[in-house]
C-alpha cells in the first residue's frame, strides 16, 4: 500500500506494516441493515404481479377428482401454468427432470412453464404429470393448505432470504455512497454509480479500457485532474473465493494505472481473518485497501481530495 503521512494523522500508523495491522484489526463482524432479512418491498412486488393467478389455483384446494379438475382449470387458464413452479419454490420455467437411470441410459423429461395461449392435450398431459409426481395435486387435495396466496406469501419470504448474501454486498454499496455523496459535493467532483467503459465514455467522455466487457465498478469519482474506480465488498465467512478476489484486484490495479487512473478497494468483514496472506500480499501490492473504519476517519475523504 502507498504510504502517506496522512495515514499518521488520521490511523497513528508510522509505515504500512503498521496500517496493514490497523486494517486487520478493525474488521467489522456486521452490516447488517433492518431490511437484511426480508426485503418485504421486493416480496410484496412479486406476490402482487401472481396474486390474481394464485386466488384462480384456490380452486383445486380439496377436490376430490383433482387430476380432471386441474386438466379443466389449465385448459381454461393455460397462463397458470406459469404459477406452477413457485408452488414448488422455484423461479425456474423450464424443470429437465431425469424419469430413468436403471438401464444404465440416463432417461429426462422437459417440461415447460412459460406462458402460453392455449395448450394441447399432450401439453395438459404433461402438466398434469408433473404436478402429479413432484406432489403438487396430492397437497392441494389433502387441504393441508388452506389458502394458496397466504401460501406463496410465505414462500416468496423464504426465497427474498436466499437473496441475503448479495444484500450484503449491496448495504456495503449503499454504505459507501454516503460517505462519498458529500466529498463529491463539498469538492465539485463527479460520481458515478455502477461504472462501465461505455457509461463513462458517454456521460464524462472517458476512454477506459477493460479487461472484461462485464466489467462494472461500484463507484466511480472523476476529480478536477483524474479519475477514482472504486470496489466495494463485505465478507462474513471465509473461503477459498477470498484469495481469487485478491489476486483478481492485483490484476485488476494493474490494469487500471496502466491507464493513468486511480484505483481503490474498500473491503470489510470477518472473513478476511482466515485469508490473511492473501489480503496483505494484495495490500502490499495496490495503492489502497480500506476497510469501513479507515474511511470514515477523514482519511478516504483526505485522499480523494488532495487527488492522491
Amino acid at each position: 500500500m502507498k504510504f502517506h503521512p496522512l495515514f499518521e494523522s488520521y490511523l497513528n500508523c508510522s509505515n504500512s506494516n503498521e496500517v496493514f495491522s490497523y486494517l486487520y484489526n478493525t474488521f467489522t463482524d456486521s452490516i447488517v441493515l433492518w431490511n437484511y432479512l426480508v426485503d418485504w418491498q421486493k416480496v410484496f412486488n412479486n406476490f402482487q404481479e401472481i396474486e390474481i393467478k394464485l386466488n384462480l389455483i384456490n380452486y383445486l384446494i380439496g377436490k376430490e377428482n383433482i387430476e380432471n379438475k386441474a386438466r379443466f382449470l389449465f385448459k381454461e387458464y393455460p397462463d397458470l401454468i406459469t404459477i406452477i413452479p413457485i408452488l414448488l419454490a422455484s423461479r425456474s420455467l423450464q424443470f429437465k427432470i431425469l424419469t430413468d437411470y436403471y438401464q444404465g441410459d440416463l432417461i429426462y423429461k422437459i417440461f415447460n412453464f412459460e406462458t402460453k395461449n392455449f395448450l394441447t392435450t399432450a401439453e395438459l398431459d404433461k402438466v398434469i404429470e408433473f404436478m402429479k409426481k413432484t406432489g403438487l395435486l396430492d397437497l392441494l387435495k389433502s387441504r393441508k393448505i388452506k389458502n394458496i396466496p397466504d401460501y406463496v406469501f410465505g414462500i416468496e419470504v423464504g426465497l427474498d432470504s436466499n437473496g441475503r448474501k448479495n444484500r450484503a454486498g449491496t448495504t456495503m454499496e449503499t454504505i459507501v455512497e454516503s460517505l462519498l455523496e458529500p466529498i463529491c459535493q463539498e469538492q465539485n467532483f463527479s460520481l458515478m454509480l455502477q461504472a462501465t467503459a461505455s457509461k463513462l465514455k458517454k456521460e464524462w467522455e472517458v476512454d477506459l479500457k477493460v479487461d472484461k466487457s462485464s466489467r462494472r465498478f461500484d463507484f466511480a469519482i472523476k476529480t478536477h485532474n483524474t479519475m477514482y474506480l472504486i470496489e466495494t465488498n463485505f465478507y462474513g465467512g471465509g473461503g477459498s473465493k477470498l484469495k481469487s478476489t485478491a489476486g483478481e484486484y492485483r490484476t485488476l490495479f494493474d490494469y487500471i494505472s496502466s491507464q493513468n487512473y486511480k484505483f481503490i478497494w474498500i473491503t470489510d468483514g470477518l472473513g478476511w481473518k482466515s485469508t490473511k496472506r492473501p489480503l496483505e500480499e494484495t495490500f502490499n501490492y495496490i495503492d489502497y485497501i480500506f476497510n469501513l473504519k479507515m474511511t470514515t476517519t477523514g482519511l478516504l475523504a483526505d485522499i480523494l481530495s488532495k487527488e492522491l
